[in-house]
């Protein structure tokens, strides 16, 4: 059978499952996706990934600024729904929403469910020092992330793993996935699985300040949040030069078996090695605001560091 859907989604994350349901033959009627938003020099509205790859593919195109309003949830029923697939939507669904679809809304979560429900669980996973995560499809229910599970896929966290290339993983895998589900679902194979109810964490998202890095912390610990920042937001370290603070993204990083005070700067060959609270951090790659990443040797030639020099 034939199922008449709606894909609600906004980031590049949700474009890879949109392309895949396209390219499976699924009937998309509408696409929901946040309101453009402005950004770049000139501050000018820009449509978001899904929005764009949505228009481009001739596809109606809806951008609420809030799915609570009766004429919104009005215009969602009409479309006469079998099924809403969500994925990284952004935007809270009430029940009217969720119930609109007769058989119900899909939900496809980046993490191993209950662990990491919410916002940010690839970059949480990462920061956290998980060796597996994952992608699951759940029927979404009233609650963040509690509904239960009906297809997963487990993928494994290597030591090297930024957030970057999880995303880019997790997304094609949960693609795949997502495809599998609505094929099973038409041939009524589904089976629903309650989340359990011990090791819920919450995913939430990254603030600006959480991303600076604290040289207290081992070595091992800051290698994982290092990686689970990158590529964005970035975790970071300021240095003052001249009265002037200069902001300092850390991109790549390795621990290394070395010791001094927390934030000392212990060598600068073959990276710039820095003292942690246990271990050090040898930095490979850096960026500057306003500049673009830079290895470590080419980043020295042009912002020195002393030896001894303390970070904060």
């Amino acid at each position: 059978m034939s199922l008449r859907i709606a894909f609600m989604g906004t980031p590049d994350f949700s474009v890879t499952v949109l392309a895949a349901l396209l390219g499976a033959g699924h009937e998309i009627v509408a696409v929901y996706s946040q309101p453009p938003r402005k950004a770049g020099r000139g501050m000018a509205e820009q449509p978001g990934p899904v929005h764009r790859f949505a228009a481009d593919a001739g596809l109606m195109v809806r951008t609420p600024l809030s799915l609570k309003g009766e004429e919104v949830q009005r215009a969602f029923v009409d479309l006469d729904l079998d099924l809403a697939i969500v994925v990284a939507y952004g935007l809270i669904l009430p029940k009217a929403i969720l119930e609109a679809p007769r058989l119900g809304c899909l939900n496809l979560h980046a993490s191993l469910l209950p662990r990491w429900r919410g916002a940010a669980p690839i970059q949480r996973a990462i920061m956290a020092g998980d060796e597996e995560t994952g992608v699951m499809v759940m029927q979404m229910d009233e609650g963040l992330d509690t509904g239960p599970v009906l297809l997963a896929e487990h993928v494994a966290i290597g030591p090297r793993t930024t957030a970057g290339s999880l995303h880019d993983e997790l997304a094609g895998v949960g693609a795949s996935l997502m495809v599998r589900a609505v094929a099973a679902l038409e041939r009524d194979k589904l089976v629903a699985k309650p989340q359990r109810d011990e090791g819920v964490t919450y995913a939430s998202k990254i603030s600006k300040e959480e991303a600076r890095i604290d040289w207290t912390r081992p070595a091992t610990e800051l290698d994982c949040h290092i990686r689970g920042l990158t590529p964005f937001p970035g975790a970071f370290f300021e240095v003052m030069r001249d009265e002037v603070v200069t902001r300092i993204k850390v991109l790549r990083a390795e621990p290394v078996a070395a010791q001094g005070a927390p934030g000392e700067v212990l060598s600068m060959n073959s990276g710039i090695t820095i003292a942690c609270g246990q271990g050090a951090l040898c930095i490979s790659e850096l960026q500057r605001a306003g500049k673009g990443p830079m290895r470590a040797d080419d980043f020295l030639r042009g912002f020195a560091f002393e030896l001894g020099e303390r970070l904060v």
